[in-house]
């Protein structure tokens, strides 16, 4: 049997395939760096994952056109924050274009100077350790230097284009 060398093309919409996706529950980060001025940069992202325990390495991904794509395409460092459920407004605030996402919130340093948000469930401070370019997006696969978690916190999850704070029984 011969395998195709390339996908054929879709047979739905981009709308058809946004739907589809959001059937999958995620967790809600909020990823946060530093840009070449010092400026604390963040944005809410539901497209985390692990891929390897050794060494200790995540992955997510950022739109090619983003704003702050040249502060994590250049950095050397960011930090994942997984947020809790009573972080919903974070979450919003961070996804919202032109919003001063940073004003009145609680956060420290982190590695390479990246804001580790307070009340999160965990955090991963992670080395930029390498980039692929997939479609749309550049995939950031970092290398986790530090991870903390916030014990009995409950996470904020998003399915359909809406955030739970709950598991629905």
């Amino acid at each position: 049997m011969t395998l195709p060398t390339r996908a054929v093309a879709p047979s739905f919409t981009p709308q058809d395939f946004r739907s589809a996706l959001g059937t999958f529950a995620t967790g809600v980060t909020i990823v946060t760096a530093i840009d070449s001025s010092g400026q604390a940069v963040g944005l809410t992202a539901n497209s985390f994952n692990s891929v390897s325990l050794s060494p200790p390495l995540v992955l997510w991904s950022l739109a090619r056109s983003a704003g702050s794509m040249p502060a994590f395409a250049r950095g050397s460092h960011y930090a994942i924050n997984i947020l809790s459920a009573e972080q919903r407004d974070l979450a919003e605030r961070f996804a919202a274009k032109g919003a001063d996402r940073f004003a009145g919130v609680a956060f420290r340093e982190g590695a390479g100077g990246a804001p580790i948000l307070e009340g999160a469930c965990a955090v991963f401070e992670c080395f930029n350790r390498s980039q692929y370019e997939e479609g749309d997006h550049i995939i950031f696969v970092g290398e986790v230097e530090r991870c903390e978690q916030r014990e009995g916190a409950l996470p904020l999850i998003f399915h359909g284009g809406r955030y739970f704070t709950e598991l629905p029984l």
